[in-house]
C-alpha cells in the first residue's frame, strides 16, 4: 500500500452549489400534525434545512475534522481514507474501529482522543491505543468500488492489509452496524491476528448453526427472533430497498440535499437514545456534518451498495465453526434488536457483556466516554 497524508477540504464551488440547491428546496406536502411516524418530521426537517443553509459552518467542521491525523492508502485501485492516531502511553495497543450506515468516520471524532490518550481524559495511560478508523469503501473519502464484490467479507481482508501496511501484525477490532460485521469477519478470517473483538451491535445477518446436535432455541432466543420479525415489518423497509433496488433511490438522494437529509435524519432519530427528541442525543451540527460528508462526496449510492453486497455473503455459521478471539459486547439500551447472550455464545467466544446505562445505535457519537471506558476495560487483560 502507498500511504499519504490527507486533509479534508471541500471546494468553494461545492459549497455554493449546496446553498443554491437548499434555496430551491421543494418539500413534499404533509398532513397536519405529522410527526416521525411516517418518516422525518416535517417541522424538524424545515428547521434542519434552515440551519444547514443559514447557520451551519462547514469550514468550522473541516477544521475540527482536520485536528485528527488523516491519510489515504492506495491499493489495487482502491483508495481508503483513514484516521491514524498514535497512542500516548507506555505500550499502546493497535485498534481498528469501523463505522456503519448512515454514519461515517465523523462519528469517531470524540472517541479517538479518549482511546489514544486516556491519561489526558481521566484514564490510565496504560490503556492507550494506536487508533485506526478507516472509512468503508464507498463512504466519505474512500473510493467507491467500480464493480460488484466488495462486501464486509472482502473489506475484512482490506483492513488486515491496511493494518499490515501500518506495521501492526496483531491488533484489536471494534465496530457497530456494518462495522460489527466487518470486525466479525476480521476475527473469523484472521483469528491469529486479532487480540480481541469488541462490538456494540451484533450483526443483523449473524446466524449460528441450529437443528440436530445443537441446543434448541430457548424462550429468550425465540422472543428475540420474534422481535426481529416485528421490527423488520415496521422499521426495516430501508434495508429492503437498499439491499435490492438501491440505485433508483440513490438518484434522488444524490440530487437533493433535502431528500438526503430526510433519509439520514430519520435513522438518527429512530436509532439514537433521544426519547423522541433527536437533539437530546445528537447535536444539529454533528448531524449536518455527517450529512454534508455524504453530500459533498456524492457517496449515498455507493454507501447503500453495502446492503446488496452483505446479502451475498451473510454471517451464517455451520456446525463446528466458531469466532475464536475473545469477544466483548456493550449493549446500549436504545440499540436495534440485540440477541440474548446465549444466541451470541453459540458461535462467539464471549468473555464480557456489559449493559450500558444510556445510548443507542450511534454509540461513539452519543456516549463516547462510556464506550471508550468499556473498550479500555475489555482490552485491559488482553494486552
Amino acid at each position: 500500500m502507498q500511504i499519504k497524508p490527507f486533509t479534508v477540504h471541500v471546494d468553494d464551488l461545492a459549497l455554493h452549489d449546496l446553498q443554491q440547491r437548499l434555496a430551491r428546496t421543494r418539500l413534499a406536502p404533509a398532513i397536519e400534525g405529522a410527526g416521525w411516524q411516517e418518516g422525518t418530521a416535517p417541522d424538524f426537517l424545515r428547521r434542519l434545512l434552515h440551519h444547514w443553509q443559514h447557520g451551519f459552518d462547514w469550514r468550522a467542521q473541516e477544521r475540527r475534522l482536520n485536528r485528527l491525523p488523516q491519510f489515504i492508502a492506495e491499493h489495487a485501485g482502491q483508495q481508503v481514507h483513514f484516521i491514524h492516531q498514535r497512542g500516548t502511553g507506555p505500550a499502546p495497543l493497535p485498534l481498528i474501529l469501523t463505522h456503519g450506515w448512515p454514519g461515517s468516520f465523523v462519528e469517531m471524532q470524540a472517541i479517538v482522543p479518549l482511546l489514544a490518550d486516556p491519561g489526558a481524559h481521566g484514564g490510565d495511560p496504560r490503556d492507550a491505543f494506536d487508533v485506526v478508523v478507516p472509512s468503508l469503501p464507498g463512504y466519505g473519502f474512500s473510493s467507491a468500488p467500480v464493480s460488484a464484490g466488495t462486501g464486509p467479507y472482502e473489506i475484512a481482508d482490506l483492513w488486515a492489509e491496511l493494518m499490515s501496511a501500518l506495521g501492526y501484525e496483531r491488533f484489536g477490532a471494534q465496530g457497530g452496524d456494518w462495522g460489527a460485521g466487518v470486525a466479525t469477519w476480521l476475527a473469523w478470517r484472521h483469528a491469529d491476528r486479532i487480540k480481541g473483538l469488541h462490538l456494540n451491535f451484533i450483526p443483523g445477518s449473524y446466524r449460528p448453526p441450529l437443528g440436530d446436535g445443537h441446543a434448541p432455541i430457548s424462550p429468550d432466543e425465540q422472543a428475540f427472533l420474534d422481535h426481529v420479525g416485528q421490527w423488520s415489518q415496521t422499521q426495516g423497509a430501508y434495508g429492503q430497498i437498499q439491499g435490492t433496488k438501491p440505485q433508483s433511490l440513490a438518484v434522488g438522494l444524490n440530487d437533493s440535499p433535502a431528500g438526503l437529509a430526510a433519509w439520514i435524519t430519520e435513522k438518527f432519530q429512530a436509532w439514537s437514545d433521544c426519547q423522541g427528541e433527536l437533539e437530546q442525543a445528537v447535536s444539529m451540527d454533528d448531524l449536518l456534518t455527517n450529512i454534508s460528508l455524504y453530500w459533498f462526496t456524492g457517496t449515498i449510492g455507493s454507501s447503500m451498495r453495502l446492503y446488496v453486497e452483505g446479502r451475498r455473503r451473510p454471517l451464517h455459521f455451520s456446525t463446528g465453526q466458531r469466532v475464536l478471539p475473545p469477544l466483548g459486547v456493550a449493549q446500549f439500551p436504545a440499540e436495534l434488536p440485540m440477541p440474548p447472550r446465549s444466541w451470541v455464545e453459540r458461535v462467539y467466544n464471549l468473555q464480557r457483556w456489559t449493559v450500558m446505562a444510556r445510548g443507542g445505535h450511534f454509540a461513539a457519537l452519543e456516549q463516547p466516554q462510556a464506550l471508550a471506558e468499556e473498550i479500555r476495560a475489555f482490552f485491559r487483560p488482553l494486552r
